[in-house]
């Protein structure tokens, strides 16, 4: 198990209990506890963990948040629509789109159908359901269910999209923070939206203004990884400014 993928185990198990024990983590997964003192340092040096003699506490942040794609299609629905129409704006007949999970791209996916020929490649199921009926070329990564997301994730899904090429991704984020750069909560989640900002000519972050100035768990790139930024216009002054001066090109709607 990876050192992130056993700090994710970690935060599940935190999530389901409210708290962790080293002495119950060490020996569920056979390492130290001077190992899982680490982990637990590093989870609360993010603000995830809370620690505590012998253990550490759920902290009452944001970060671990994972909602369902249900419960994010009923948040800020109004500046998604907003989003997806000034995404598609962008894209032009013939090129190949590249579409990460999430409620905001699932907006985008839909906008798209005003094309008759483009190739989408996207991790969503729900997205490629979106798009029956097109004449579009759709392709889907393969990889594990996430079923809370209805997306792809895991070595199949990365080892697809480093032989693929497109010509922009329009990918959604949990947490844009200046510093720590875009996160999402899932590790796994992460490495493939990692893959997909490799493979694409032009990054197109599309998330609406709450997600801005916060961190989640597992970081995907740094926000130098970017080239455009669409979101709505509540985006405080001092971070659209941030943006602009990192040559990012910003579009508020």
């Amino acid at each position: 198990m990876l050192i992130e993928e056993r700090r994710q185990y970690i935060v599940s198990l935190a999530q389901q209990r409210g708290r962790v024990l080293v002495e119950d983590l060490s020996r569920s997964l056979g390492i130290s506890r001077i190992t899982i003192r680490k982990d637990l340092d590093a989870l609360q040096r993010r603000g995830i963990l809370q620690r505590t003699h012998g253990g550490a506490l759920l902290a009452g942040a944001g970060t671990l948040v994972d909602p369902s794609l249900q419960e994010k299609e009923e948040k800020h629905s109004q500046e998604k629509l907003r989003i997806a129409a000034e995404a598609a704006r962008l894209v032009q007949e013939g090129q190949c789109v590249l579409l990460d999970s999430g409620s905001t791209t699932a907006a985008i996916a839909r906008a798209l159908r005003k094309f008759s020929r483009l190739t989408v490649i996207t991790n969503a199921v729900n997205i490629a359901a979106e798009l029956r009926g097109t004449d579009f070329e759709v392709l889907l990564t393969g990889g594990a269910l996430r079923k809370n997301s209805f997306s792809l994730v895991g070595p199949l899904a990365e080892e697809m999209l480093r032989d693929m090429h497109a010509d922009v991704l329009f990918l959604g984020v949990d947490g844009f923070d200046l510093e720590a750069g875009l996160s999402t909560p899932n590790v796994m989640e992460s490495r493939v939206n990692r893959a997909m900002v490799k493979a694409a000519t032009t990054v197109v972050v599309v998330c609406d203004s709450s997600k801005f100035n916060r961190r989640s768990l597992s970081k995907i790139v740094d926000v130098t990884a970017v080239h455009h930024v669409i979101t709505d216009g509540n985006l405080p002054k001092e971070t659209a400014d941030s943006l602009r001066s990192l040559n990012i090109k910003l579009t508020l709607v």
